[in-house]
C-alpha cells in the first residue's frame, strides 16, 4: 500500500492527527510545525508522542511530513528576519527529533531583490547553521513555482543549494506537482521527461516526498494556485501516472488541495483506486 495522505493539524495533538489520518484513509499526513503564520510552537506532550508512535507502528504509517511555517525566509535581506528563520527551523528540528519518523519540508524563500545567487548562498548558510550530524530528520527543499523572487523554481537552483550544504546526507527534495508545472515543467504531458531532468540535475535519490496538487494555471504560469485533483490544468491522468510510476510508488504523497476532510477522503480514495489498491 502506498503512503498517501493530506494536510492535517496537530492542534489537538499528534495522536489525534494520526487518528484523523486513518479516518480519511491516509497512511501518512502533513502538518505545520506551528501556526503557518508564525509564533511559538505548543509544548510537546510525552504521553501524546508515545501514543502517536504506537499508532504509527500499529498501522504501518509511512513518514509524516512536518511543514515549516510560511513566515520564515531563510534567505531574507534583513538580519532580524534571517535570524528568525534560523531560530524557528532549529527549534523545529529539535522538536522533530523527539517526535521521530518525520521529514521536515520548507519553502527555500525569496531573495527579495538580492539576486538568485545571494539567495542560494544564504539558504545554504542557514542550513549549515542548523543541521547536526546526529540528527535523524531529513530536511526537504520544496520545488517552487518561481513567482516573484522565489528561489527554487528551477531544479538547478535546488541543486546549487544542495551542493553548498556540508551535511548533504541530511537533505532531500519534495516535489510539488502544482509548483513544478507552474514553474515550467510539463509534468502532466511528460512525467518521464520531467523525472529524467530531475534525475540529471538533482538525482532521483534526493526525491523523498511529493505534494499532489492540481493547478489553476497552465504550465509555466509562475502563479502557484492549487486546485482539487482533476479540476485544474494537470488533470486526473497526471496523478494516475504518478501513483503508478515505479520510481515514485514508495514515496509519501500528500494532498494540499483546497479541501475539507470529506474532499480529502474522496481524493485519497481516487488515488488508491488509480494505484490499483
Amino acid at each position: 500500500m502506498q503512503y498517501i495522505g493530506c494536510h492535517l493539524t496537530i492542534s489537538k495533538g499528534f495522536h489525534a492527527m494520526g487518528n484523523q489520518a486513518l479516518e480519511v484513509g491516509g497512511t501518512t499526513a502533513q502538518f505545520f510545525t506551528r501556526n503557518p503564520r508564525g509564533g511559538k510552537a505548543k509544548d510537546l506532550d510525552p504521553e501524546d508522542i508515545a501514543a502517536f508512535q504506537a499508532l504509527r507502528a500499529a498501522h504501518h504509517f509511512g513518514p509524516f511530513i512536518a511543514h515549516a511555517p510560511y513566515t520564515i525566509n531563510p534567505c531574507a535581506a534583513k538580519p532580524e528576519t534571517l535570524e528568525f528563520a534560523r531560530m524557528t527551523m532549529e527549534d523545529d528540528l529539535r522538536r522533530l527529533e523527539i517526535v521521530g519518523g518525520c521529514l521536515y519540508n520548507f519553502h527555500p524563500g525569496s531573495h527579495v531583490g538580492q539576486g538568485i545567487e545571494a539567495g542560494i548562498e544564504k539558504i545554504a548558510e542557514t542550513l549549515n547553521n542548523i543541521l547536526k550530524p546526529e540528527q535523524n530528520t531529513i530536511v526537504l527543499l520544496e520545488t517552487m513555482a518561481g513567482k516573484g523572487s522565489e528561489v527554487g523554481g528551477r531544479f538547478e537552483e535546488l541543486r546549487e543549494i544542495l551542493d553548498r550544504v556540508v551535511l548533504r546526507e541530511k537533505m532531500g527534495v519534495c516535489l510539488d506537482t502544482c509548483h513544478v508545472s507552474d514553474g515550467g515543467y510539463d509534468i502532466a504531458g511528460d512525467l518521464d521527461g520531467v523525472l529524467t531532468e530531475f534525475d540529471k540535475v538533482i538525482g532521483l535519490d534526493r526525491l523523498r516526498a511529493l505534494h499532489l496538487n492540481d493547478s489553476m494555471n497552465p504550465v509555466g504560469a509562475h502563479k502557484d494556485r492549487h486546485q482539487k485533483l482533476g479540476q485544474g490544468y494537470l488533470g486526473l491522468d497526471c496523478f494516475r501516472n504518478i501513483v503508478r510510476h515505479p520510481a515514485l510508488k514508495d514515496l509519501p504523497k500528500v494532498l494540499e488541495t483546497p479541501n475539507e476532510l470529506p474532499g480529502y477522503t474522496e481524493e485519497i480514495r481516487i488515488l488508491r483506486e488509480m494505484a490499483g489498491e
